[in-house]
């Protein structure tokens, strides 16, 4: 007998939830029962708790078909048979994991139901695929409540965010690649100010923990399992000193041992280096060496320590022209490049699907005020104020600082109005200052780094960020 509605949710069961191959693998399990809706996954402005009907729909089909099913599998179908009933108990308690607030007895249930199900037959162990399945809903909740936007650029990074935890092979990850992810540095690229750090909290805040049955808990992780380093706002010694920590006496001022962040990260932790196109060409070779075997040295110590944690790191830098001109090793490139996600801009999301802004700007509101009577007048506001076609050079940063400004005082002005520029530029009633203001923010802009900037202008870093902030 066919088990075509079978084989589809089995193939549900470990597909991307942000691809349109869940959509049309759901279209393709409901037929005419299927409800139409957006094929992106994300916050909606009409309802942001929006439920959705086809997942309800295919588990109340796919229970009795199990129950039916279940005394009469044989050893051909029993993977086929095995992945609609991971299917089934995913979504049947999926509301415990979203109200368990770190009480787990709910587990006793869920396992009288896996040995109802798959008894000793299971290819899998129930508290392993409990920890998988609480996994999985973190690491949705973490991509769709802080990636917002219904274009397919942001479609694209949801998904790429998710194969960045997962991979592309979710039934691999859970057989053997749920160990192994803290091994792979992951290297986030985009513009400034287009959430790479969002990005990075999303991956870190989704790794694995396991599950002991016995006790009934998850491996405990410290509250605070995240250390972000902004590389551009710190000297070549501080990055050091911060990173690999320090002996006591190793040099001036040391006057105390210091754990640094790669020692302070636990196994299932991250650190995260942001601003990595700014690291000196001689951290970089000890980077590497982090990369290539786990090990490092604190500063002034020649005894050998281990980094277990996971590395991601971002730039807003073009890093094969950094190469090119020596300012970046190209072997560490070829180290974090094998899982290398790319933020879209601002103004890409907007060309894809205009009404994707409005999206944006009910997130912006709702994050800031907690207010839905706050969004019509922020977006009347911006509509009729700001330029139309305005490009957002500082993304979705400048477009939360826009929206605070509309929330506070009704009002808004962008950084520079070009326009506006180079009509004083031509009738000569700009200062010098003024000009030079101008003309840093654009190199910078393009640079997205205060000492390429001071490169370009030959002019002091000091100099080239106050006239960019001030």
């Amino acid at each position: 007998m066919s088990k075509w509605f079978e084989a589809v949710v089995a193939r549900l069961a470990y597909t991307n939830p942000f691809s349109l191959e869940r959509v049309q693998l759901e279209r393709a399990a409901l037929g005419k029962e299927f409800v139409e809706g957006d094929p992106v996954w994300s916050i909606s402005v009409a309802d942001p708790e929006a439920p959705r009907p086809n997942v309800w729909k295919i588990q109340e089909r796919l229970q009795p078909v199990l129950d039916t099913w279940r005394p009469d599998v044989d050893g051909n179908d029993w993977e086929l048979y095995e992945d609609c009933v991971h299917y089934l108990l995913y979504q049947r308690y999926y509301g415990e994991f979203a109200k368990s607030e770190g009480q787990w007895t709910f587990y006793r249930r869920f396992a009288a139901d896996w040995n109802y199900y798959l008894g000793g037959r299971s290819t899998v162990a129930a508290e392993h695929f409990f920890a998988c399945s609480w996994q999985v809903m973190r690491a949705f909740h973490h991509i769709y409540d802080n990636i917002i936007g219904s274009s397919m650029p942001a479609a694209r990074l949801r998904g790429a965010i998710w194969e960045s935890i997962f991979t592309c092979d979710m039934k691999r990850y859970r057989r053997t690649l749920w160990s192994r992810m803290g091994d792979f540095p992951t290297l986030i690229t985009g513009p400034s100010g287009t959430g790479k750090e969002l990005v990075a909290r999303a991956i870190a805040g989704s790794r694995y923990l396991a599950f002991s049955e016995g006790r009934l808990q998850f491996e405990a992780v410290k509250n605070d399992s995240f250390f972000a380093v902004n590389l551009a706002a710190l000297s070549p010694a501080l990055i050091e000193s911060e990173l690999f920590g320090h002996k006591k006496g190793a040099f001036t001022g040391a006057f105390a041992d210091r754990t640094g962040w790669l020692e302070a990260c636990p196994k299932q932790g991250s650190v995260f280096l942001d601003e990595l196109g700014e690291l000196e060409l001689p951290i970089q070779v000890k980077l590497l060496r982090v990369i290539e075997n786990r090990e490092y040295a604190p500063v002034g110590d020649t005894r050998r320590k281990r980094f277990d944690g996971k590395l991601i790191a971002a730039t807003n830098r073009d890093l094969a022209a950094a190469i090119g001109d020596g300012k970046f090793r190209e072997d560490l490139y070829y180290r974090l490049c094998a899982d290398l996600i790319q933020t879209p801009s601002l103004a890409e999301q907007i060309d894809d699907k205009p009404e994707a802004f409005r999206e944006m700007v009910y997130y912006m509101v709702r994050r800031n005020v907690e207010d839905d009577s706050a969004f019509p007048p922020v977006m009347d506001w911006i509509t009729r104020h700001l330029p139309k076609g305005y490009r957002w050079p500082g993304n979705y940063r400048e477009l939360e600082q826009c929206v605070r400004n509309v929330l506070i005082r009704q009002s808004y002005r962008p950084l520079e109005n070009s326009d506006d520029f180079w009509r004083d530029f031509e009738a000569g009633t700009l200062s010098a200052d003024a000009v030079l203001n101008y003309y840093a923010k654009l190199v910078y802009r393009k640079t997205g780094s205060y000492v390429e900037a001071a490169r370009s202008l030959g002019l002091d870093r000091r100099t080239v960020k106050a006239r960019v902030t001030g």
